[in-house]
């Protein structure tokens, strides 16, 4: 590609999830003032191409090779079991690819995807969009050390993807996000998952234990009644519940807690574990279907706005009311 050339962007697979990146992929070339353009389709199904590229006015490519020779940049949205297959020789070929998540369908063939692309200096980015989401951008500017993480992510069937289980098609996404929001190394993982429709997992829990304590709890399904994709993210002064679905952040409470704690090693499988906790912690409460809830740093009420928070009213210490005083003994097997 010349300096001056249009630089030529196709889609590799336009089934379910690839039809979409055809599109944006149309969007982007229609909006860029001729400096890039869409200029092939392949499909493992000659009449499927043939079909998008028509809509988009592009090459319906009769080849991968054919494909190559024809691009600079790809997404490749087929069967996650064909990922290296198919973004392996565009790589070859010096095409930068973009290849949906998840990057393969085993770590050996990732590693080798990673290798590749260093030894031909091309770019290789996994399609994890919720990294993107507006709202994770404002979430890091308001966490700052998370100490639980709570995600759910949950689907009805969708009758794809059938090739991989849910942790590759739904978990993927929120270890993605844990692992970016946690500054921490990950330590160890417990996991558990159990096939429903398919012979995969189909619903599946991990707990993933980092370094610095934090800990955080991912549950996936596929198999679910209704749509869901929530955060639920504690850190020492607030407690932040966040929708990727509807795309909102909301600061649910802010608290402080005191507390001292010892543990007594009784046997090599008891562990008695004894303490006092003090926990200022205050109520959400709403005002004209907003909530609300008192932030210990500024002092005052704070009332979720359609953007932001919206200081509409001030209280001082000392606050009886919501004040609680627990005395927590624990036992646990250690």
């Amino acid at each position: 590609m010349s300096q001056n050339s249009p630089f030529r962007i196709g889609v590799a697979g336009v089934g379910a999830i690839g039809k979409n990146h055809a599109r944006l992929m149309a969007d982007i070339a229609a909006k860029s003032g001729g400096t890039v353009q869409f200029t092939a389709i392949y499909d493992a199904d000659p009449a499927r191409a043939a079909e998008f590229a028509a809509q988009y006015g592009t090459h319906a490519a009769s080849d991968i090779s054919d494909f190559a020779q024809r691009v600079d940049a790809a997404s490749v949205a087929v069967p996650t079991v064909f990922h290296r297959k198919v973004a392996e020789p565009l790589m070859q070929a010096g095409i930068h690819v973009m290849v949906e998540k998840p990057i393969s369908e085993s770590y050996a063939e990732a590693q080798a995807l990673i290798e590749l692309a260093k030894a031909k200096s091309v770019i290789l980015q996994v399609g994890h969009i919720e990294r993107f989401n507006p709202v994770l951008l404002q979430l890091e500017q308001r966490m700052d050390n998370p100490k639980f993480i709570e995600a759910h992510r949950l689907s009805p069937f969708p009758n794809r993807s059938i090739d991989i289980g849910v942790v590759l098609d739904l978990m993927i996404h929120d270890i993605e996000i844990v692992l970016h929001l946690v500054k921490s190394p990950l330590v160890q993982v417990d996991a558990v998952g159990i096939p429903v429709l398919t012979k995969r997992e189909d619903i599946a829990n991990a707990r993933l234990h980092f370094a610095s304590g934090a800990v955080a709890n991912v549950t996936a399904s596929r198999v679910s009644l209704k749509q869901e994709r929530k955060l639920r993210i504690f850190q020492d002064d607030a407690y932040f519940s966040i929708d990727l679905q509807q795309a909102q952040i909301r600061n649910r409470a802010h608290f402080q807690e005191y507390f001292v704690q010892d543990d007594w090693r009784v046997s090599n499988g008891l562990t008695i574990n004894a303490g006092l906790r003090y926990t200022l912690n205050f109520p959400s409460t709403e005002v004209n279907n907003q909530s609300a809830v008192f932030n210990l740093q500024s002092q005052q009420l704070e009332f979720l706005g359609q953007n932001a928070f919206h200081l509409n009213a001030e209280l001082r210490l000392p606050l009886k009311e919501g004040d609680e005083i627990s005395i927590i003994p624990a036992i646990a097997g250690g």
